[in-house]
């Protein structure tokens, strides 16, 4: 027998990609235009790093979200969650689509009266309140949700003084089956609270009870969840009209519905794991269906969705500063866009898109951004087509929170861009420079001078 010859073994990176017919392929498709807009026109224009916005996305996304829910129930409104993203011209997308405003803190109190939203208009969330703030919201007839005891005796006590008498509903934390439960805000419904701070509200003859409130979790993936919410806050509801003779006008389930964003660690793809608005819709609105309340008697549903509505219509564009070997033998590219703008790239594997043509060959990658500290990771890891000094990337679904949690830190804020439903570009937002970030500071007569 003739011995045969010796062929060393080869070894071929594979690389993933998504899925077809065929198996995996690591093709790309270059994102060179937005809405019609061409990625390199806008960062000529308005530079780099630069968040941009399409008034066409928001507007679509918020028009499907309402019909989910409105040709299932006949009582509902959205209000926008201003804490996802509070600049003025994407809170006014949604006022002019009819959402009213849901608000955390006097700050975006302020901001939403300044966008046009009569008062009786905003709910006023949040456990941090003052008098004043109080004083304003129940004098311009808003609803403010009680988040704990004290901010209900606080009330109580600032009653006497207001021109009207405050409407008001108190936030429920309960078991839904989601752990960890979001036991922080509100009163527990299992432990007897909710129901004794309701009995408070209706003895002390002082408050004008509204409605029932949830916030049950964020980036919630079980529809499930949201029909024990609604089981307990009827429970609760039912309270209201048969024992303390003070029925509710509206049960208030938050927000918390998903964007379709990767989760860090997630074995698959956000889109193939994330419920459709319909599914949460259909959920809820049949267990409401069912609580027991007339026709004429049914409260208004209240929904204070955020992330689910804005996320998909923001981007972020970027340029490739750097590209390097990393010591284990990865390559590394470092963009001009870091975490100090991109603060949900720390729990979300955002897509990347190059923004030009490329080979076809790919690569297993680390996305730094340009800021002096380690942690500034936009992604670990990703395979992308390779990236040299000058090129340019798309980052997609940044619209929720990315625009409010940004920070100065290093680097300045970039400008912000909003492309309407024509194609006409709009900085709704202005780069940050030197004298805007030192505008409020104040140096003491003896550090003037210096002598080095």
């Amino acid at each position: 027998m003739n011995k045969q010859v010796y062929e060393s073994p080869s070894i071929q990176k594979m690389n993933g990609g998504l899925m077809n017919k065929f198996g995996t392929r690591s093709s790309y498709e270059p994102v060179k235009q937005i809405d019609g807009v061409a990625v390199n026109f806008l960062m000529e224009q308005f530079g780099s790093p630069l968040f941009v916005l399409s008034e066409r996305t928001i507007r679509r996304s918020y028009q499907s979200a309402v019909r989910a829910f409105k040709t299932r129930y006949p009582k509902v409104q959205f209000a926008w969650s201003y804490k996802t993203n509070y600049l003025n011209a994407v809170c006014r997308i949604f006022h002019q689509e009819g959402s009213w405003a849901e608000v955390v803190s006097g700050f975006e109190y302020r901001k939403a009266v300044g966008n046009g939203v009569p008062g009786h208009k905003i709910i006023f969330n949040g456990p941090g309140k003052t008098d004043e703030e109080l004083r304003v919201a129940a004098n311009n007839g808003s609803l403010i949700h009680i988040d704990h005891f004290d901010e209900l005796y606080q009330l109580i006590a600032l009653s006497d003084t207001l021109d009207k008498k405050p409407k008001v509903a108190i936030r429920v934390n309960m078991d839904t089956g989601v752990y960890p439960l979001w036991d922080r805000f509100g009163f527990n419904y299992e432990n007897g609270q909710a129901a004794e701070a309701l009995g408070k509200i209706t003895a002390s003859g002082k408050l004008e009870l509204a409605g029932l409130h949830c916030h049950i979790g964020t980036y919630m993936l079980s529809p499930d969840a949201y029909v024990k919410a609604v089981e307990k806050l009827g429970d609760l509801a039912w309270k209201c009209k048969t024992e303390l003779n003070s029925p509710v006008r509206y049960i208030d389930l938050g927000g918390g519905f998903p964007s379709t964003n990767t989760l860090r660690g997630s074995f698959l793809p956000g889109p193939d794991t994330v419920p459709p608005v319909d599914e949460f819709a259909e959920a809820i609105t049949s267990r409401l269906l069912k609580l027991g309340f007339g026709a004429e008697e049914l409260p208004l549903l209240l929904l204070e969705s955020g992330r689910v509505l804005v996320d998909d219509a923001g981007f972020l564009l970027s340029t490739v500063l750097a590209g390097k070997r990393l010591p284990d033998g990865r390559r590394a590219i470092i963009l001009d866009a870091g975490v100090n703008l991109l603060f949900t790239s720390f729990w979300y594997d955002h897509p990347v898109s190059p923004a030009q043509d490329f080979t076809h060959h790919t690569e297993d990658m680390a996305l730094f951004g340009p800021l002096c500290m380690n942690i500034d990771v936009l992604r670990q890891g990703i395979n992308l087509p390779l990236l040299n000094r000058g090129d340019r990337v798309v980052v997609h679904k940044v619209g929720a929170y990315n625009m409010t949690q940004w920070m100065q830190f290093i680097q300045m804020r970039p400008n912000v861009v909003l492309i309407d439903e024509e194609g006409g570009t709009h900085l709704i937002r202005q780069a940050e420079d030197l004298a805007y970030l030192e505008q409020l500071e104040k140096t003491p007569e003896h550090l003037k001078e210096i002598n080095l």
